[in-house]
């Protein structure tokens, strides 16, 4: 059986396995700073953080009694409360189109324009999406739950997070993960490489405001491989597009300033999943496991402080009614108030 639940500190060495098939800023290939996530993550879903200062780090379970422990972590996904502010804004470029004319020339140019932007206000971020593997493509589709229980949470606790979503795609990247477009612009202006500076913004986004150009950079300068970068989906991140596109995102011809991933951005509460979640009581428990497939959640006091699993469900006018599996796995009782997102 599959369990979504709040990450804990005997997640670690599972969490480092799992980072090295991303190593992104949000979820890194470093022990230390994925021991500091868990840490923040296990304090905010406890509410001992300020709203703006949550960072929540979900972890997907494999179950198995027989198993030594019991349960394998083998996917994550997070959410950010909010990513901005006035100390450390959210910093972007906008992709400009611009049209010239000449009279005398007779000639025509479309450009394309990118300049640095910051959003002081903040946004809330989705983020640290990964499944092993071994297991994309399962039947349970574990990665659309891993990605899905993450709008269920916004929608039961709509009060701390940010009017505005984002999410950004990871771009075309080089084998070795240097990106094409940091080499030609971002090093130019900052000396480093594109590994240093992605530690580097992990801690501190300083030197981009103070380094990077204020005014606009017309693309057409740039090497046309690295132009070609610009706003593009990475092969592995099409299905993460799809579904964002799915669900009410949609491109805000906005890059990372870092490697041209593009921005996807909705209003919260305007995305299907967060409209289509709902808090019910659970009706009751039966040994018949047929139904309707949907997401369940429950909050809880202790760790993990949150549980969530993809089962079939009945829902009437009384709540709803699960199976004996799910509700065991949930830890719920007849009465019990639960989180519902329909699949």
């Amino acid at each position: 059986m599959f369990l979504i639940r709040g990450a804990v500190e005997g997640d670690l060495d599972a969490l480092e396995r799992i980072a090295r098939h991303l190593d992104s800023v949000n979820l890194p290939n470093d022990r230390a700073r994925l021991a500091q996530t868990v840490e923040r993550s296990g304090k905010s879903l406890a509410g001992k953080i300020e709203h703006p200062r949550r960072e929540l780090l979900f972890v997907l379970v494999e179950y198995d009694p027989a198993r030594l422990g019991g349960e394998q972590v083998i996917g994550t996904s997070m959410i950010f409360a909010q990513h901005g502010s006035r100390r450390a804004p959210h910093t972007f470029f906008d992709v400009i189109e611009e049209e010239r004319y000449s009279e005398t020339l007779d000639r025509h140019f479309h450009h394309q324009v990118l300049r640095i932007g910051y959003n002081y206000q903040g946004l809330t971020e989705l983020g640290g999406l990964v499944l092993l593997p071994e297991y994309r493509g399962h039947a349970e589709q574990l990665g659309k739950s891993l990605s899905f229980v993450r709008f269920l949470y916004v929608a039961q606790h709509r009060e701390i997070f940010c009017d505005q979503m984002l999410s950004e795609l990871m771009p075309p990247l080089q084998a070795d993960g240097t990106s094409l477009l940091w080499e030609a612009l971002g090093r130019n202006f900052t000396g480093l490489s594109y590994q240093e500076a992605d530690r580097l913004s992990r801690e501190n986004k300083e030197f981009i405001r103070a380094l990077f150009p204020q005014d606009p950079i017309y693309a057409s300068v740039l090497p046309p491989a690295a132009r070609a970068l610009i706003g593009q989906v990475g092969p592995h991140t099409k299905g993460v597009e799809t579904m964002l596109r799915r669900i009410g995102f949609s491109y805000a011809h906005r890059i990372d300033p870092f490697d041209g991933g593009p921005h996807f951005q909705a209003n919260t509460d305007e995305v299907t999943l967060v409209k289509n979640s709902r808090r019910v009581s659970v009706a009751g428990v039966t040994d018949d496991d047929t139904g309707e497939m949907a997401l369940v959640s429950l909050d809880l006091t202790t760790e993990p402080y949150f549980r969530a699993v993809r089962t079939a469900v009945s829902v009437g006018s009384g709540g709803v009614v699960l199976g004996k599996a799910a509700a065991a796995a949930l830890g719920v009782a007849v009465g019990d108030v639960v989180g519902l997102l329909p699949l």
